[in-house]
């Protein structure tokens, strides 16, 4: 949920569930296989950082994962990929039957991603900030042969540090620009916004990923913002100085992560313009989606190895997904 404020200024509701599932259980939720389903759209940023994490993690077998259809009404995120438009694990039309199971009065945002607990049929925590990174610390003990350490100890500060900075001006600072309420707020955002793009590039010039010479966590959530640019933001949110094809190093980066194997094929552009285009009415009221822009681009070599790094660090990239989340045929780059 968000407002805008008296000086048309946009603010995001950041009062998620803390509720943590952890090794030691301190919150009434320990880490077991099979006990909890991971619920996402493929449509929303926040939800692809937790896609993409369990995916480079190895955690499908013990983190089943249900995803909810690109569009939603003022109530929540419905079920309607599924054959009768249930999730087929947990019996629910919508999303809000979990967060209400837990929280009868429960008034802020049904928002994905959301794990919710199987047997009880109750949300734990939609903290999405924190479910990635307890994804990497806390499930530990089941990550796959090979997994990244997209967490580091020595290099938490940092990553803390890029995140903290990409969050304010990039991840929401879209938002800020494509929902402003008045112009000022709205040029003020947007200068924000390409201001810290433009540092994002500098930095990256000379390095191959944003923290370290291995994907990280922060990786992580920059992308999801940078593969939506073009599609949605560049035109819906009025983000138009550069298209990020237009930004030569910052396409370059990520051209570089959606070719490694559990970043681009995770991502349904289908499903990310449906939801911008049709779900934010105030913004584009007749609900058209356009057609473009051309993906091809997305598959082209970016030659970001010259600058080194190893993606996986001592690890291995992922498997293939798996055919009942593999991202629909046409929906993709290619």
């Amino acid at each position: 949920m968000a407002y805008v404020n008296p000086a048309g200024e946009f603010s995001r509701d950041q009062r998620y569930i803390a509720t943590r599932i952890t090794t030691d259980g301190r919150d009434g939720y320990p880490v077991e296989p099979g006990r909890y389903r991971l619920v996402v759209s493929r449509a929303c940023p926040w939800a692809n950082r937790a896609i993409i994490v369990r995916r480079l993690l190895g955690l499908e077998d013990v983190l089943s994962m249900g995803i909810a259809g690109p569009t939603h009404d003022e109530r929540s995120w419905t079920f309607d990929l599924d054959p009768d438009g249930r999730d087929p694990v947990l019996g629910m039309e919508r999303l809000q039957e979990a967060f209400l199971n837990r929280f009868p009065d429960y008034d802020k945002g049904i928002t994905v991603p959301a794990i919710v607990d199987v047997p009880s049929k109750k949300v734990v925590t939609n903290d999405f900030a924190q479910i990635t990174i307890d994804l990497s610390l806390e499930w530990s003990k089941y990550h796959r042969t090979g997994a990244p350490q997209l967490y580091p100890q020595e290099l938490r500060d940092e990553i803390d540090s890029v995140n903290d900075v990409v969050f304010k001006d990039v991840n929401n600072g879209v938002y800020r620009a494509g929902f402003a309420g008045s112009q000022e707020a709205y040029e003020t955002a947007y200068a924000r916004l390409f201001e810290r793009l433009d540092w994002l590039s500098s930095r990256l010039e000379g390095q191959r990923y944003l923290v370290g010479d291995t994907i990280t966590e922060a990786d992580v959530r920059l992308f999801t913002t940078l593969v939506r640019f073009d599609p949605v933001y560049h035109g819906h949110f009025k983000c138009n100085r550069s298209k990020l094809s237009e930004m030569p190093v910052l396409w370059a980066y990520a051209r570089d992560l959606f070719q490694t194997p559990g970043f681009g094929d995770t991502i349904d552009f289908v499903h990310i313009k449906q939801h911008y285009y049709e779900v934010h009415r105030d913004v584009n009221p007749t609900g058209i989606v356009p057609v473009g822009p051309d993906l091809s681009g997305w598959e082209t070599p970016h030659g970001r190895e010259e600058l080194g790094g190893r993606p996986f660090g001592d690890g291995t990239p992922p498997p293939p997904p798996s055919p009942t989340e593999t991202v629909p045929a046409g929906h993709g780059a290619s």
